[in-house]
């Protein structure tokens, strides 16, 4: 954990932030004692839930991996990124071209501290603080309009994001509104939470709501989230739960319960 004494300015650490919840589950040290309460109170009704964030997390760095190795996207931009972790999307991109841009977008003000510093020294990369609502803005940012070239393929990545954007907000009109930005040759990444037991769903989507102050939307079904990608190509292997989605290996872990899952893939743009 980190240091409690350490309060970043306009961040209240009484409250859990979706962000700090998923670096405790990666085993990070930017949480503080709400969010590892809300996060242990979290597992005891569904304990799948550290396993799948961090395969989740896998599954973007493969994700951008291939992106840019198979595809040649040299342009990401991660929205609802969270906090800093090991082999973020600027290191696996830069790993296979250094000319790799990227720019993360979160709402979460120790996601700006946090982020900026630890990219001040590579002008490849910049952090936005944004609702990733706002489409308008996200795109029309100086640091989006230094980094990123509309007029070529970029990749939109909303990984494990998607549950935090309340029905009203319609989430599947985000998803198009970003779509009709992109240049053809552009790729969505989507996923979110996701359960087939209505229960669950209204367990965690009660549990989120009540920790978070009101920051979060909506565990959905899997019918749910096969609607983001309607009129869309889908890669192969189409939405699956994302430990699935192009192992590495025979070997990779997947995820072993379903009381719960991480569900999506990956979207072309003709």
């Amino acid at each position: 954990m980190r240091n409690e004494s350490w309060r970043p300015d306009a961040i209240d650490t009484t409250v859990p932030s979706v962000a700090r919840m998923y670096d405790y589950y990666l085993g990070g040290k930017d949480n503080y004692e709400s969010d590892r309460v809300a996060c242990e109170e979290l597992l005891t009704q569904v304990p799948s839930t550290k396993v799948l964030a961090v395969n989740n997390r896998r599954f973007l760095q493969r994700v951008v991996r291939l992106l840019a190795t198979e595809y040649g996207i040299r342009q990401f931009i991660d929205h609802g990124s969270g906090l800093p972790t090991q082999d973020n999307v600027h290191q696996v991109a830069q790993a296979v071209d250094p000319a790799s841009k990227v720019v993360y977008v979160d709402n979460d003000p120790i996601v700006l501290a946090h982020g900026r510093a630890l990219l001040d020294e590579n002008d490849r990369t910049a952090v936005i603080q944004a609702d990733m609502r706002d489409t308008e803005g996200i795109f029309g940012h100086a640091d989006t309009a230094r980094l990123i070239d509309f007029d070529q393929p970029v990749a939109a990545l909303f990984v494990s994001v998607m549950h935090c954007i309340p029905d009203e907000s319609d989430p599947a009109a985000l998803i198009r509104r970003v779509a009709e930005r992109l240049a053809p040759g552009s790729f969505l990444v989507v996923c979110q939470l996701v359960s087939e037991r209505p229960e669950i769903r209204k367990f965690v989507t009660d549990f989120m709501a009540e920790a978070t102050g009101g920051h979060w939307g909506r565990v959905r079904a899997q019918s749910e989230v096969t609607e983001y990608f309607t009129g869309l190509d889908v890669l192969e292997p189409g939405l699956v739960e994302v430990s699935t989605w192009r192992p590495d290996n025979d070997l990779a872990p997947v995820q072993e319960t379903d009381e719960w899952i991480e569900w999506g893939g990956v979207a072309r743009l003709a």
